[in-house]
């Protein structure tokens, strides 16, 4: 079954885009392509219990197994050692990505505390959003009793644009929460 907002982008989203960008070709249309969620384990690196319990919150976050990222270099400043644990990341695609993103959206944002939108800053020269998360606990799939430390998330929203404007234009069709600088 296609999710809700894959038809509705097949719908009525390339349409809307088309016409504010200006294309003629409804492949021209910004896309999503992948969206990398990943978390970050500091010190809890070194710790097998914490770093299975972060595993199991990011796979239940995204319906799809989590994987460990390990440094590939050791820098003593930062006291890492190569080899060693250093978080955990899910790359999403196709029908988990939509799922996601509405998810995200609609359940995941307005839990925020003191929520004011996301910064349009986020958008970097490729076309990719980034934004971080201070709290792992805002989505509901994750039970609040049973998480030992609440953890940050880094969420990138990989698009098919080459431009701000049309990363912007994409996600704002999406109805992401996003506010701009007044000065623009």
């Amino acid at each position: 079954m296609t999710p809700r907002l894959k038809s509705l982008y097949d719908k009525e989203i390339v349409k809307n885009l088309m016409n504010k960008l200006n294309y003629k070709n409804k492949h021209q249309t910004p896309r999503l392509v992948k969206i990398v969620l990943n978390m970050g384990l500091g010190e809890d690196g070194s710790d097998g219990k914490k770093i299975k319990t972060s595993l199991d919150d990011l796979s239940l976050i995204t319906g799809q197994k989590a994987v460990i990222t390990k440094f590939k270099k050791s820098i003593a400043n930062f006291k890492t050692r190569k080899g060693q644990s250093a978080g955990a990341k899910v790359t999403l695609r196709s029908k988990r990505m939509y799922e996601f993103v509405d998810r995200l959206v609609n359940i995941a944002l307005p839990r925020i505390k003191d929520f004011r939108g996301l910064k349009s800053e986020g958008i970097d020269n490729s076309g990719n959003y980034s934004f971080g998360i201070k709290e792992h606990i805002i989505f509901p799939e994750v039970n609040f009793d049973k998480v030992d430390k609440i953890r940050g998330l880094d969420i990138t929203i990989v698009t098919s644009n080459k431009s701000k404007q049309g990363t912007l234009e994409l996600l704002k069709e999406f109805n992401f929460p996003i506010t701009e600088k007044k000065g623009k």
